[in-house]
């Protein structure tokens, strides 16, 4: 299920890092059932020069090119990879992070972030959309269209209880976003207002309120120097929709002339929408319709102001 859910009963079993063509790290995945560790044949594991006795065997040593004397990759512990990832949205002016039910041990019936193993022949950026969807039941189409934003890695040596796992986190963001429904070894999957865990009980599984605490932090700071925000927002969007994303997400409240004039003077932030405007919820006169510019940077940037918190 993920990276933390990743060691959990993906079907990808154990990764030794030591398949053919792959990278130490990487491994092969068979079924968590499976267990088995698999030889490394030739041309298999990490081909960077090093080796378990420590020197260089680059092939240039005795025996000719292709050789690599003296590499053991049974010297060398077995550890899984895996995804995880914090997915976000916006629903009913509030911030949502997507979570599942684990359906197995370990923390079976916890809630956790989407996530599960990296398979042998996939990047993680596809293990990512990969496992969200057959999690999450969200559509092919939803999945393909999600911003995700790679985080960072998480490698400590007992996040997991069964093995050495080492997680790649994202960041996904989702514009109208549909009702999930649990897939996979997931139970259960659910929206959820962010920093209120919606009344699930006690933390989430394995590492995952530190994996979220950080997606949100580089949400947050992203929204001040690049137009990430856009990436919240429907393909045709209002000026106040946009600045509800802010507000949503940074949890502050904008003054709205100062807000407007700074998103239309940014060169290539958003673009005027031709057409009618659209009636909005307010009381106010139809709202001009914008779509996402060309530029991918704030300049400026649009900071987050000190002392407003709604």
């Amino acid at each position: 299920m993920t990276g933390p859910e990743a060691p959990d009963g993906h079907d990808a079993g154990r990764r030794d890092g030591h398949g053919e063509g792959g990278d130490a790290g990487r491994g092969d995945a068979g079924s968590d059932d499976q267990g088995d560790r698999r030889d490394a044949g030739p041309g298999g594991g990490r081909h960077d020069g090093y080796g378990p006795g420590g020197g260089r065997h680059d092939g240039y040593g005795p025996g000719g090119g292709g050789r690599h004397d003296g590499y053991d990759p049974g010297a060398f512990e077995p550890f899984a990879v895996t995804v995880d990832l914090a997915v976000f949205t916006v629903r009913a002016e509030r911030l949502h992070v997507l979570l599942v039910e684990r359906g197995r041990q370990p923390y079976a019936g916890d809630w956790a972030l989407p996530g599960g193993f990296v398979l042998p022949r996939e990047s993680a950026e596809l293990a990512a959309r990969r496992e969200l969807a057959e999690e999450t039941g969200l559509s092919d189409d939803t999945v393909a269209g999600l911003h995700l934003e790679q985080l960072r890695t998480y490698s400590e040596p007992d996040r997991d209880p069964r093995m050495r796992v080492v997680s790649v986190a994202f960041a996904a963001l989702v514009p109208d976003a549909p009702e999930p429904r649990g897939g996979g070894d997931a139970a259960r999957a659910r929206w959820v207002p962010y920093g209120t865990r919606g009344g699930l009980g006690p933390p989430l599984a394995f590492d995952h309120d530190r994996i979220l605490a950080d997606a949100h932090d580089r949400v947050c700071a992203k929204l001040e120097y690049t137009c990430l925000a856009t990436a919240f927002c429907p393909p045709e969007f209002t000026i106040g929709e946009l600045r509800q994303v802010y507000e949503t997400v940074w949890g502050v409240e904008l003054d709205r002339p100062n807000f407007r004039r700074k998103v239309l003077a940014t060169p290539g932030f958003v673009r005027a929408v031709e057409g009618p405007p659209r009636l909005t919820g307010g009381r106010g006169k139809p709202a001009a319709l914008y779509r996402a510019g060309e530029a991918t940077a704030l300049h400026p940037p649009l900071l987050r102001p000190e002392g407003r918190s709604t």
